[in-house]
């Protein structure tokens, strides 16, 4: 005989199943599929083990829920729904609609209880890497004996979807390897992707393949079997050293008698007709929609009342925290509200002009050593290229499963999972993240870079080796296409300074910028410091471009350029001087940071007016012709590089002074 608490669970799992059916169902869109089969893991998750509340929705505290199974959104808009989170029916109704909370995948910022912004697959998963280093590195920085303020656990519900993407693989291997034990997985193991049966493309052996990256795992063969779902969970919580994965055999549309087991369930809604006969095989009315029946109601919001309580008493424990250790506590706090350390800027180097010449990757080095110890909260490293990327923080030591505390990061050469778990990282209050490689292996990050600009959160990425002029290596490592690729994604800024001192003022507006990504594009070959007080301050950074030389007379010309090619261009207005020509020099080192200027600072920097203007930059010329005008030029790459030395390759492709000379004058006499 049931007893009363089974029936009580076994109806809160339909509930939450078929207010995903009927949400899908009146939107006429989404998956219904994955929702109705993964209930009975997410109820046992969220209702034993997950630690939330809803009327704290960032307490601190709080273990971070991903559903990198983004397409079965429903699964987790219904259990906040439920659970007292701000997502009323009508949220619910409004799936999928224009202006709605309830988006077609989770969106960070839409809606509280949405951790991070998932979609394409795998890259929830590899986030999920980022949440865990996250936790372990504020542990080690503010937990103090009897005030353990952080030690959330990060649960993932993943899919077949999410095993097949290589980013998954990245991420996995790197969190074995760190012993990420605050890890738990949830493997919705249907055995359907869209094309029909997994079989088709994917019959490995998962549980094998995550034992090998020193993963803990366990199997539940029936995805109902709520017990042996709770088992698991509590088995995994107990697991410290290593991760978590609970591989679960579901079925895709269970109850739904024509479509379960089915591709036909994973993208598109039921149908009225099968909607009717899934109601009832669970016992609801099939003529009724978005059904809550008032006991489960009473059910979920108790869960949510826990939480509560939980998250009062940390607020609690913070406040005596504060007494004992007022300075780690007002860190934090500053944290929270995205506040930094007083006069950190006043750390910033100043490079001077009789320096001997210094790549932008060597300043960048510099610049991160020089401001480390002054930003605790600043970590991150390379794709197995700190030597390369100059991004070691020289005072600190690694992140490691013995060193949690350490700073710099070693992510192997696993680009696309850095990309991820940076975002991870910056969705942790008190981590400013970076993370670097070569500009031309950003190709292998756009999924994570496009991400963290439409969630609006600030990882630094950090790209050198940034043209041509890394040389010899050749044309499979010459960037060429990659800058205007990156500056087309919206809410993205990217800065390529023209020398250290722009460097150090590039640093400066990536770490105090809070509302999207900044790429920091640096160079392999060395270049002229110029002098501060012979040419426009390198503050004039921060408004994207700025006046770096003036000429003698009134301008006749416009030379603009960014990184390498402002050097270049300096040495072309001295030898136009010499032939009477009177040119402006402007260092443009960030489309958007400029766009965001008056238009009277625009007016002033290139007056329209003035209509002769030459663009150089190696790179594509896309969108330079905003900036040069009909009457204008662009000197950039037409093709791929070669293998060649440098100083060769900027002969060939004309990035010399004497070509920007003729170029110049050819359009002065047009």
């Amino acid at each position: 005989m049931e007893s009363k608490n089974q029936h009580l669970e076994e109806l809160a799992i339909n509930t939450v199943r078929l207010l995903s059916v009927d949400a899908v169902q009146k939107a006429n869109s989404g998956h219904p599929g994955m929702p109705m089969g993964a209930a009975p893991m997410a109820h046992v998750l969220w209702s034993k083990y997950l630690h939330f509340d809803p009327k704290q929705p960032h307490w601190p505290n709080r273990d971070r829920f991903v559903l990198s199974a983004g397409h079965g959104c429903m699964l987790q808009y219904s259990l906040l729904h439920l659970t007292g989170y701000d997502v009323s029916l009508d949220d619910l109704k409004q799936f999928r609609q224009l202006n709605s909370k309830t988006a077609g995948h989770p969106e960070y910022g839409l809606i509280d209880g949405v951790d991070v912004t998932t979609g394409p697959l795998g890259q929830g998963f590899a986030n999920a890497v980022g949440f865990a280093i996250g936790q372990k590195h504020l542990a080690e920085r503010f937990n103090k004996p009897d005030f353990e303020l952080f030690n959330y656990k990060i649960y993932v519900i993943c899919s077949d979807g999410d095993m097949m993407e290589g980013v998954t693989s990245e991420a996995a291997s790197l969190a074995g390897h760190l012993e990420l034990g605050n890890l738990i997985y949830l493997y919705d193991d249907n055995h359907i992707s869209i094309e029909g049966d997994t079989d088709i493309a994917f019959n490995e052996d998962v549980a094998k393949r995550f034992e090998a990256y020193n993963w803990h795992v366990q199997t539940v063969e029936d995805g109902n079997d709520i017990n042996a779902i709770d088992i698991a969970l509590r088995n995994a919580r107990g697991e410290t050293q290593r991760p978590s994965l609970i591989k679960v055999r579901t079925q895709i549309a269970y109850g739904s008698p024509n479509k379960v087991n089915t591709a036909g369930s994973h993208g598109s809604p039921l149908g009225a007709d099968e909607v009717k006969l899934v109601k009832e095989f669970f016992g609801f009315d099939p003529d009724k929609s978005f059904v809550v029946p008032e006991e489960v109601a009473d059910f979920y919001r108790e869960v949510g009342k826990k939480g509560s309580e939980r998250a009062d008493a940390w607020d609690q424990l913070f406040a005596d925290y504060k007494k004992q250790y007022p300075e780690l506590a007002s860190a934090y706090t500053d944290a929270l509200q995205d506040k930094l350390p007083k006069d950190w800027e006043k750390s910033l180097p100043v490079f001077k002009g009789s320096d001997p010449k210094m790549a932008t990757r060597q300043a960048s080095g510099k610049v991160l050593n020089a401001i480390a110890k002054g930003l605790p909260g600043l970590i991150g490293g390379a794709a197995d290229l700190a030597p390369s990327t100059e991004t070691n923080l020289k005072a600190f030591s690694s992140f490691t499963p013995e060193q949690r505390g350490g700073r710099n990061f070693h992510f192997g050469i696993r680009e696309h999972a850095m990309g991820a778990i940076l975002n991870g990282l910056a969705l942790t209050k008190g981590i400013i993240p970076f993370g670097a490689t070569f500009l031309i292996f950003s190709e292998y990050m756009r999924p994570p870079i496009r991400l963290a600009a439409i969630m609006k959160i600030r990882p630094i990425f950090v790209y050198t080796h940034d043209s041509i002029g890394l040389g010899e290596d050749g044309t499979t490592h010459q960037p060429v296409e990659q800058l205007i690729s990156l500056r087309s994604i919206p809410n993205i800024t990217v800065i390529r300074p023209a020398d250290a001192n722009e460097t150090a003022h590039a640093w400066r507006v990536a770490i105090n910028h809070t509302d999207g990504p900044v790429v920091l594009v640096f160079t392999r070959q060395a270049l002229p410091i110029l002098d501060q007080e012979t040419y426009g301050a390198a503050s004039g950074l921060e408004k994207g471009a700025y006046i770096l030389s003036e000429s003698a007379e009134k301008p006749e010309i416009i030379l603009i350029g960014t990184g390498s090619e402002v050097s270049l261009l300096l040495e072309a207005q001295e030898h136009l001087k010499d032939e009477g020509i009177y040119a402006r020099v402007v260092s443009m080192p960030s489309w958007e940071l400029f766009e965001k200027q008056t238009h009277s600072y625009k007016e002033e920097v290139l007056p329209e007016k003035i209509r002769k203007r030459l663009a150089v930059e190696t790179g594509s010329p896309l969108g330079w012709h905003k900036y040069v005008t009909d009457e204008g030029d662009i000197i950039a790459m037409h093709g791929f590089g070669e293998s060649a030395p440098a100083e060769d390759l900027f002969k060939v492709f004309g990035f010399t002074v004497e070509n920007v000379v003729k170029k110049a004058k050819a359009l002065l006499n047009s």
